[in-house]
Parts: C-alpha cells; structure tokens; sequence
C-alpha cells in the first residue's frame, strides 16, 4: 500500500446551522482537536499522502485552522452547494494531478477509523474501480440501502425509494468512499442533476461505474466509524465515545485508571505505564506523563512534561511549560506554570510556581508564591537544589536563590541569597501588652455610633 499514492478529499464546506454557532461545524473540537484534524489525521494513518479540503462557510477561518492541523493540505472552495459529487468536485485540479487511490471523506465524521479507510484502499489495489465503505447501524431508517448480488454493490438506495424487502437491509452507506484515480475523474463528470433538488449526488457513481463494468464493492465499518455530528448533542455523544476508546488504549497499554469514566483525555496525551490516574483527572494538550507516575485526584494539567515517578496532586494543576524532573513532588493546590521542578524536588502545597526553576532536592513551604509578573513582564525565579523555602514567602522576580540557601518563614525576598545563606525578608514583632483589649474597646465603642 506505501507504493500507491492516495489523495484524500475531506469534504468540510457544510454550514452546519443545528450547532447554532459562529464557528463552523467542523471546527468544534474533539478531544482538544477540532472534527475536521480527526479526519485528516485517519486519512494520514490510512496513508494518504495529499489532503484536499473543499470548504465554504468560514472559508477564511478554515484556512487558518488548517495550518495547525494540516499545513500541507489544499484547500479548494465550494462556492455553491449543489451536492456531493459537486463539492468532490471542487478539489478537480487535486485530482488531476493523478493518485493511484481517492479517498472522499466528511469533515463531521471524527470518529472514522484508519483501519476502515485501508480496507477500502486495499480493494482498491485489488483493481476494484469504487469501493463504498457501509456500516450497520442499530436502526437503520434514514439510511440510504447498499444493495449487492455476487459480492458485487449494484446500487445505493435511498430509503424512500426501496421496496418493502429492500428496506429490510441492514447494511447501509456510511458516506465514504474510495475510487480508482484513473477512473476519478471520469466517474465523476458522469453524474447528472436529473433529481427533485437538483444537485449532484455522489451515490450515483456506483451506478455509473457499472455501467461501464467497473468493479463496486462494498467494505464494512463499525457503526461508530460512520457518526456525524450536526448538534451540540452529538458532539458531546462523539466526545464520550472517543474517551471510551482512549480509556481502554491507556489501560490495556499499562495505565491504571481508578474510575476511567471520569478521566479526561486530549488528542495528544502520553501516558507511560504504570503510571496510576485517580479519579477527575484532566489532561489538556500537550501533556506527556512518563512511567510510574501518580496523578492524585482532581488535578488538571496542559502542556506539561513529566518525568518518572514524579507525584503530582490532589487538586494540582500544571500550566503549559511545566516540567516535572524525576520523583519531583507538586501536591495539593499547587498552580506550576513554565517552570522546571528537579528531580526530587517538593512543592507539597497552597504554592504558586511561575517562570521559574526549583533545583534537584529543594524544598517549598506552604503558602509560597514566585511573584514573576509586574504587571507589565514577566520574571524569572531561580532556586538552588537543596534549598528550603519557608511557608508563607514571596520571592519577588527577578532573584536567584543559592544552593542549600535557606529562607525564613514569612520572608518577602527581594534580593539574590548567596548558595548556603539564611535569608529573613520580614519586619520585626512588636508586642504591646494590653494594646490589643483596647483596640476592641474602642472599635466597639465606634460601632454604636
């Protein structure tokens, strides 16, 4: 199949008006990644080595999205909406240039699995001109019937056109397809608006390609492969489904997750195994966990990198840049932010870390914050291994604290402590005997006024 090159046309230019919003449909995300990368990153599993994506509404902010997700995809403009076969042929110049193999694909279709396309492919390299990919869905009212005789798909009925023994077919068209690039183009220009809309259907090519025998066959998907999504509803169905399946990769790949309905995952996340996951975790983008970590429960990270054995949580939460060196420690109601924690370092609680780098063995009290934004940059806080920093202190950014330095509790630091130095920032206590009875009196007094 790595010989055989494949142009895969995701057709995107729906406007999706059931989702009532401004952004196009495609671009609602699954997983952190909208729709429409799912699809695209299915077509590249399966082999594709060009994408061409025919859009419309949001046309502008399509090709924005697509350089994130697919920088070296075309894209080619539906201006009119006159069906299937017409939006395929917006890509016409792609498919020109000539493929071995065509891949039509739906941009609201995030579920598609690359398996799915390669069979179709691999039809295709069999010489089989069309392949159909179909699926069975639980209730199969509404989908258009793949009749077939001898192996052979002879045509796609639309439901409202079957007879009474068709209807009872199952086996129904998930939409997709991939056709032979020498007959593409061919097929294509062949199909007629001679129907009640008017527009160009896709479907007709089957037709079409047998009569010119041509071989059509049909492959089959799991009934998930094939969901589209058009509401809120159904995303949020997709987004549950798409969890499940990552769940179930994690855990067969060695992660324990306690309550895996509850864990969150995005498009990216790595996570090594055993590493253990409690309850209500959260993983953002960017997230790349190493083996024998524990995410204590309630935490919530993004573009985070952690080390081997580090322990992280309950109710932490790692920001994008923040890096966990091995057996580092950040617990409960930590906030890291682009900040470096050394191995064996411990942020243990109520801690704010940010632009900073906490050095192999330190110690950071309760209560500490770096103070790293001034309201107009932001600053970078450098603390020594081994050093311990006491709770309740602020260390005001810029500053560089030594190796083994020792800052008292308390403290607000503003100046650099040399390496083994022990650093007070606080103001001397007073104590006044009596004062404290007489202050209350006197508020009390003022209060009855």
């Amino acid at each position: 199949m790595t010989s055989r090159t494949c142009l895969s046309i995701i057709l995107a230019a729906g406007e999706g008006t059931r989702m009532k919003s401004a952004l196009p449909k495609v671009l609602h995300q699954i997983a952190g990644l909208p729709m429409v990368a799912h699809v695209v990153k299915a077509a590249e599993t399966a082999g594709a080595t060009d994408i061409a994506l025919v859009i419309g509404h949001g046309a502008d902010e399509m090709r924005k999205a697509a350089e994130k997700f697919a920088p070296r995809a075309g894209t080619f403009v539906q201006e009119q909406r006159l069906g299937t076969a017409h939006a395929v042929l917006a890509a016409r110049n792609a498919i020109a240039k000539g493929y071995d193999d065509i891949l039509v694909m739906f941009g609201d279709t995030p579920l598609i699995d690359a398996a799915a396309l390669g069979a179709a492919r691999a039809k295709l390299a069999e010489g089989v001109a069309v392949v159909v990919i179909g699926f069975r869905p639980p209730n199969p009212s509404g989908y258009g019937r793949l009749l077939e005789k001898s192996g052979k798909l002879t045509a796609i009925r639309e439901e409202k056109d079957c007879t009474e023994e068709e209807r009872k077919i199952g086996f129904c068209n998930a939409g997709m397809m991939a056709v032979s690039g020498r007959h593409a183009l061919d097929l294509l220009d062949g199909v007629g608006n001679a129907n009640a809309k008017g527009e160009y259907y896709l479907t007709d090519i089957v037709e079409i390609a047998n009569a010119k025998g041509l071989d059509v066959v049909a492959t089959e998907a799991g009934y998930e492969n094939a969901l589209g999504i058009n509401n809120r509803a159904e995303l949020a169905e997709a987004e549950a489904i798409w969890q499940k399946r990552r769940r179930r990769e994690a855990m067969l790949a060695g992660v324990t997750l306690i309550a895996p309905e509850t864990v969150y995952f995005s498009h990216d996340t790595e996570v090594g195994q055993d590493t253990i996951v409690e309850p209500n975790v959260f993983f953002g983008p960017g997230v790349k966990i190493a083996g024998g970590v524990k995410i204590h429960a309630f935490s919530h990270l993004e573009g985070a990198t952690v080390a081997a054995n580090a322990d992280i949580g309950p109710y932490a939460r790692l920001r994008p840049g923040s890096d966990l060196a091995a057996k580092a420690k950040v617990g409960n109601f930590v906030e890291v932010k682009n900040a470096r924690i050394e191995a064996g370092a411990k942020v243990n609680h109520l801690t704010y870390i940010g632009d900073a780098r906490v050095g192999a063995g330190a110690n950071i009290g309760a209560g500490t914050i770096t103070c790293n934004y001034d309201g107009y940059s932001k600053f970078f806080t450098d603390i020594g291994a081994g050093a311990f920093v006491g709770s309740n202190s602020s260390l005001v950014a810029p500053l560089k604290l030594g190796d083994g330095a020792y800052i008292a509790s308390g403290s607000v630091i503003t100046e650099d402590v040399p390496e083994d130095a022990l650093a007070f920032g606080r103001a001397r206590q007073k104590t006044l005997p009596g004062k404290g009875k007489e202050l209350r009196e006197r508020r009390a007094s003022a209060a009855k006024k």
